[in-house]
């Protein structure tokens, strides 16, 4: 079985950057479960649910790989893409500046 894709990331990097990408997700977490449907519908409900769902499931498949010393890069797709579906770009961009967290060693 092949490791799973993702930005690597050294156990020394993860320890020190601990603190700023947990609260990069905490923050998303919070933006995303206090987003509200566009529209009052009950199809657009059902809709925005799923986009949500599809956020924090992106979230937590990041965490995931945190853990494992790594920013998992399916987690990152699918959050970026849930959040820009909730009209949060900005936010998809700064969870994607993730995937650079522990900077460029030289």
């Amino acid at each position: 079985m092949s490791s799973p894709a993702g930005t690597p990331i050294s156990a020394d990097d993860r320890a020190r950057l601990d603190p700023v990408f947990m609260q990069v997700i905490l923050d998303t977490q919070a933006q995303v479960q206090q987003t509200q449907p566009a529209q009052t519908s009950p199809l657009a409900a059902m809709f925005h649910r799923e986009t949500v769902t599809e956020a924090l499931q992106g979230c937590a498949m990041l965490i995931a790989g945190w853990n494992q010393g790594r920013v998992d890069d399916a987690g990152l797709t699918r959050a970026a893409k849930a959040l820009r579906a909730l009209q949060l770009g900005e936010l998809a961009d700064r969870l994607g500046n993730l995937r650079n967290i522990a900077g460029t060693e030289g």
